[in-house]
Formats: structure tokens, C-alpha cells, sequence
């Protein structure tokens, strides 16, 4: 059973101000996503499938999906902030939709199989996504047993400022514990250090974990989802600013002992635009593997 590949492009309007502005960063003008489904492609994954907003469906179909859709079958699912469970209406004063795992939902129809779950923006490096389809078809369609890349700090650092990086916490099995969001992380005389709640830089090993968004669940995640939104719902209804994030359900599970959640362990180096000074440095990586032979040019 070869697993799908669930890309998180729901902000990419509002992100980008148009898809007309997404960023070619390649050689020959590819995005960041470009590269992701090319690694997946020869990953072994099987299905694309996009979550995004139903105002930009023929824009995206135009400008993204004609490119992929004769190598790879895909599907399209809309997340929109009015898509709740029976009983809720959204705050009228709320506009946009309710975080990660609420786009993760939109999957439910069309995801029977292991799927992988990645934002739009970010380069993963092909390690990650062989680490990841190769696990995701070990687990078959179990139950309640997930996993997540987790990347190494030292291979997430911006060289324009400080980051935000969900520090992970594993048992002695390798299992997620928890994850602890740092707000400014960055390297101090050569050591990756983040902020602590005294206002004291605090040093970590170059190799601890850090969750960057890529994850790997099996059907079974969509009913927790379902379930647990509701009670999300209950709490926050009112509250026009809170989303239901991908480690808000997880934590809850492992809290539980409902799953588990395997950290995998990856060797690429993630990188991304997190300021505008990144982008001549993301440019500059992507030529670099297109010159060196670990991409094709062009891509597609």
C-alpha cells in the first residue's frame, strides 16, 4: 500500500498574496514545493493531495496541478472557516480558517491509506521523504501508531534572525514525549541556544529533535480529529484567533496513552523563507544541488 502525500496549501493565497507570486526559487523557476513532490514521487508515495482554499481552486489547478497530475494522481480538498461539525457556527467576526489539524480533517474522503503531512513552503531534503514512506508502508493501515521526521536544530537554523522550532522530548524507545515551542532560537559562538522563560540563552545539542511540521499518521488520526475538534470547538468558539494545530491532538493522544508517535530521525537539512533575507540563501541552496547532480534541471 503505498502511502499519500498530504501538502498543507490552504494559506498559500493569503501567504503569497496570489498564487501569481509563488515563488520560483529554482534554477529554472521552481518552488520550494516542486522539489517536495519530486522527492515523493521517487520516495514511493502514490497520491497527491492538496488542502487549499475553494477561492483559488481553478488558479491552483491552472499554475500547480497540470504540472503533476500526469505523473501522479491528485486530489483537491477545500478547508474553509465555516467547515465545522453539526451544532457550530463560526464567530462572524472570524475570517480565516482553524490551523493545521483542522485542514488535516479535510482529508477524510479521499485519505484511506498512510499519509504523510507537510506544508507547502518548506524544503524537506529526499532523505526525510524516504525515512517517511518507508515507515508509513511498514505501518500499513494500524492503529494509533504515528510518526514524525525530526529534524536535527542545527539543520534548521535561519542565518537572518532567531526561529521558532517545537523542541521534542522522546522516551528511551525513541518515542514522542512532548514538544516544547521555543521562540528565539538561534547559534551563539558556534552552539544552538534558545531563549528561556528567564531571559537566559540556553545551549542545546546540535542534534536534538525538532518537529518541522512533517508528519505521518494513519486513517484512524481522522476520527480523534473529529472528535477531539469538537471539544476544541466547545472551548474556543468564541475565540477568533484560536487553531486547532497538528501537536495540539497529538500531545493530547500521547497524554492519553491513546498513540504513539515514532520520531524518525533525518539527516536533511531543512531550510525555507522565514525572513526575505533567507530567499538569495534558499536560491543559492537549490542551485547548488541542481549543479552538484542531486537534482535533475530542469526539475520536471
Amino acid at each position: 500500500m503505498k502511502p499519500t502525500l498530504f501538502v498543507l496549501a490552504a494559506g498559500m493565497g493569503s501567504r503569497y498574496g496570489g498564487l501569481k507570486q509563488l515563488d520560483g526559487v529554482g534554477p529554472n523557476g521552481e518552488t520550494i514545493m516542486d522539489y517536495s513532490i519530486f522527492d515523493a514521487v521517487n520516495a514511493g508515495f502514490g497520491k497527491l493531495v492538496f488542502v487549499i482554499r475553494k477561492s483559488f481552486e481553478q488558479d491552483f489547478r491552472d499554475k500547480i496541478v497540470k504540472k503533476y497530475e500526469k505523473k501522479i494522481p491528485v486530489e483537491l480538498v477545500f478547508q474553509e472557516f465555516d467547515k465545522l461539525p453539526e451544532g457550530f457556527k463560526p464567530n462572524p467576526e472570524r475570517v480565516k480558517p482553524w490551523g493545521t489539524n483542522h485542514a488535516v480533517m479535510m482529508g477524510k474522503d479521499v485519505i484511506n491509506e498512510p499519509f504523510a503531512v507537510i506544508n507547502a513552503d518548506d524544503f524537506y531534503g529526499r532523505e526525510s521523504f524516504k525515512i517517511l514512506a518507508d515507515t508509513l508502508s511498514e505501518l500499513n493501515n494500524s492503529e494509533n501508531n504515528y510518526c514524525m521526521i525530526g529534524y536535527r536544530i542545527g539543520n534548521t537554523l535561519s542565518e537572518s534572525g532567531t526561529v521558532a522550532r517545537g523542541v521534542c522530548e522522546t522516551d528511551e524507545n525513541g518515542y514522542l514525549t512532548g514538544v516544547v515551542e521555543r521562540t528565539q532560537v538561534k547559534r551563539i559562538n558556534g552552539e544552538v541556544c534558545f531563549k528561556d522563560e528567564n531571559d537566559q540563552w540556553i545551549a542545546v545539542e546540535d542534534n536534538t529533535p525538532v518537529s518541522m511540521n512533517m508528519w505521518g499518521f494513519t486513517p484512524d488520526y481522522f476520527k480523534y480529529s473529529d472528535d477531539y475538534f469538537v471539544k476544541f470547538l466547545e472551548d474556543n468558539q468564541d475565540n477568533i484567533k484560536a487553531e486547532f494545530f497538528i501537536p495540539l491532538l497529538v500531545n493530547h493522544l500521547i497524554v492519553n496513552k491513546t498513540a504513539k508517535v515514532r520520531v524518525l530521525d533525518t539527516p536533511s537539512k531543512w531550510f525555507g523563507v522565514t525572513y526575505a533575507e533567507d530567499r538569495p540563501d534558499v536560491v543559492a541552496k537549490l542551485k547548488e544541488l541542481s549543479d552538484n547532480g542531486t537534482y535533475p534541471t530542469p526539475l520536471w
